[in-house]
């Protein structure tokens, strides 16, 4: 970064935005997108000590991030990322909570293979653990599943493209290292930085579509995630206000789907009820935890009174009776959020998508695709 023509150091840089964004509610400054870029590079490349960069992020919340801040972040976080090409018209990255679920059954790891027996690539990306959750991930379920987390992005690539596979998960630890170091420090400092806004957009894997998918609770960040997506060259980007964050509405209730179709279109917005438009009808918004499964004492790591571990071999058992065609609530969720991002992907009617879901369902073949590890 120059100033007044001058060359500045890392350390030079961080100490002058950190004066301009830590001065209280009132006094606080924006700093421009470059400067919020040229900063988080160097916090990736460990040119600044732990405690300026808690100081940063933490600070940057507490202002509340402008645009240009959230997209310079998103910037430096991009050129982490190592990406390679795979050999497919279309691709859908869906993105759940990097920190998990505490309070459902989660039931989205389950749709990646129903999209691809239904020809629709598809992959998830995220973490083992992180907070502020620390919750079951996919990681975690594909794990105890036997999956190789941990694969190369040359690995899931080669599953993306194997027609009898055609779904994969890919970890931040794999696409980027930089990123993940920070894992560590995000601990300490608790509270939810602009790093969780931005590294769900990660694009490790490039087709020739590329499809974003995720989940929000708060309404002022669908249009962050729209700008965001765009950002990251996502072809089109499909936001479900999901229960926890996830991509799965609530099963008893309207939700807001809000999406673009191509970069340079405008923000939509569209509200889908899951009785009238795809005949979806429950008591419970979400899988429930059991009370089978063992209650234990809350600690620092883990947030709800369920281990992630216990929620993830639930998900597993209800998983693989829903791609096997038993009806209930875990069926529906994937049922409800396949069609969701099906219809936006191919411009189906949603009672075409639900109704193709629903037969690949019942004939077990996702089930077949998944277990293939």
């Amino acid at each position: 970064m120059t100033t007044n023509n001058k060359k500045l150091t890392s350390e030079e840089l961080l100490k002058s935005v950190i004066q301009r964004i830590a001065t209280g509610p009132e006094m606080s400054k924006d700093i421009s997108r470059l400067e919020a870029k040229e900063a988080m590079t160097a916090i990736f490349n460990k040119e600044i000590s732990d405690i300026r960069t808690a100081i940063f992020l933490i600070a940057l919340r507490m202002k509340r991030e402008t645009k240009d801040e959230n997209l310079g972040i998103q910037d430096a976080m991009i050129d982490t990322i190592k990406t390679i090409n795979i050999k497919t018209e279309n691709l859908i990255n869906i993105a759940d909570p990097y920190d998990g679920f505490t309070r459902n059954i989660p039931s989205s790891i389950f749709i990646l293979p129903v999209l691809a027996e239904l020809g629709l690539p598809a992959i998830s990306q995220g973490v083992e653990s992180v907070g502020p959750k620390y919750g079951c991930t996919h990681h975690l379920i594909l794990k105890l599943h036997g999956l190789d987390v941990l694969a190369s992005q040359e690995q899931v690539k080669e599953r993306i493209e194997d027609k009898k596979i055609g779904w994969g998960y890919i970890d931040q630890k794999i696409f980027s290292p930089k990123l993940y170091e920070l894992l560590n420090l995000r601990t300490e400092i608790i509270k939810r930085p602009i790093i969780t806004t931005v590294e769900v957009l990660a694009n490790p894997l490039i087709a020739r579509k590329n499809h974003f998918i995720t989940g929000y609770v708060h309404k002022a960040y669908p249009p962050i995630y729209l700008m965001l997506a765009r950002n990251a060259e996502f072809d089109t980007t499909l936001l479900v206000k999901g229960t926890e964050g996830g991509i799965v509405p609530s099963l008893r209730q309207k939700t807001k789907v809000h999406y673009y179709k191509k970069i340079n279109d405008d923000d939509n917005v569209l509200e889908i009820d899951p009785i009238t438009d795809l005949d979806i009808n429950q008591k419970l918004r979400a899988v429930q935890i059991p009370e089978s499964i063992t209650k234990t004492k809350k600690s620092d790591k883990i947030e709800t009174e369920v281990n992630p571990l216990d929620i993830a071999k639930e998900s597993l058992k209800l998983g693989f009776e829903a791609l096997s065609g038993k009806d209930g609530i875990m069926k529906d969720c994937i049922l409800y959020s396949t069609s969701l991002i099906m219809n936006h992907v191919t411009g189906e009617s949603l009672t075409k998508c639900k109704n193709e879901i629903e037969k690949t369902m019942k004939s077990g073949s996702a089930l077949k695709r998944f277990k293939i590890i």
